[in-house]
């Protein structure tokens, strides 16, 4: 089972390379056939040359060039486009996500789960130096998804999470452009009945270059594509069907 792992990445070159040749090192140690989908978003420094040195030194490590309207949703998507793999994992390109956790994804998929969704506020789950603010608005926006579609999955805002590639092409097409678009890929599959492994992940604040994302402008993005999803689960749910629909949480 071919794995490909989604890595946007705008104006990150301090840490990119890190990050690629850590997945590398991850999933080779472990076995797992893969390839690394690397976006880079219209960045303005060396991104992108990066990604070429890095493709011509290890052959899993496909570069993709964004140079149209720039977005973290749209990277993603383009990304997810671009996949050849019979399943996917979304990893930041800051350094915020631990590799070893992809492959603890790829073990649960390989059980037979349809998506795996880490959470970094369960039991073993951990998070390393995140902003207070931030975190705040986390765990409120969490907790109103949570209510608002009666579910036990806590962490539905983080990009980070593995999908078979059968769900992705299923819950198409992704609408969000942006940072929405990380709610829009967990609550898609969740709403329409997927069987979904919940395990601790770890995440870590990042020790180079800039954070993207400017929580008071999306905001209503994250609303809008919350209610979105909510209107689609109680208007017109009858119209897809997952192919299992008992859903499982590991402690």
């Amino acid at each position: 089972m071919l794995l490909s792992v989604v890595v946007p990445a705008h104006n990150e070159e301090e840490c990119i390379e890190k990050v690629l040749l850590d997945l590398v090192r991850a999933l080779d140690d472990a076995g797992i056939p893969h390839e690394i989908v690397a976006v880079d978003d219209n960045s303005t420094d060396r991104t992108g040359e990066i990604l070429d040195e890095l493709a011509a030194r290890e052959p899993t490590i496909r570069p993709l060039h964004r140079t149209s309207q720039p977005g973290f949703g749209r990277a993603i998507r383009a990304g997810l486009a671009a996949m050849r793999g019979d399943c996917c994992a979304i990893v930041m390109g800051d350094g915020s996500d631990d590799p070893a956790d992809v492959v603890t994804y790829y073990r649960k998929l390989e059980e037979g789960y349809d998506c795996v969704y880490g959470s970094r506020f369960i039991r073993s789950g951990r998070v390393v130096d995140y902003p207070r603010f931030k975190l705040l608005v986390n765990r409120l926006g969490n907790t109103f998804m949570r209510i608002l579609f009666w579910t036990h999955h806590n962490d539905l805002s983080n990009a980070f999470k593995a999908y078979r590639t059968e769900v992705i092409r299923a819950i198409e097409p992704i609408q969000a452009s942006h940072f929405n678009i990380t709610v829009e890929l967990s609550l898609k599959p969740l709403v329409r009945g997927y069987r979904i492994a919940t395990v601790p992940i770890s995440w870590y604040g990042r020790t180079a270059g800039v954070t993207k994302l400017r929580l008071k402008v999306m905001m209503r993005k994250y609303l809008f594509t919350i209610l979105y999803v909510w209107l689609e689960k109680h208007l017109i749910a009858d119209e897809y069907v997952a192919p299992r629909k008992e859903e499982a949480r590991v402690p």
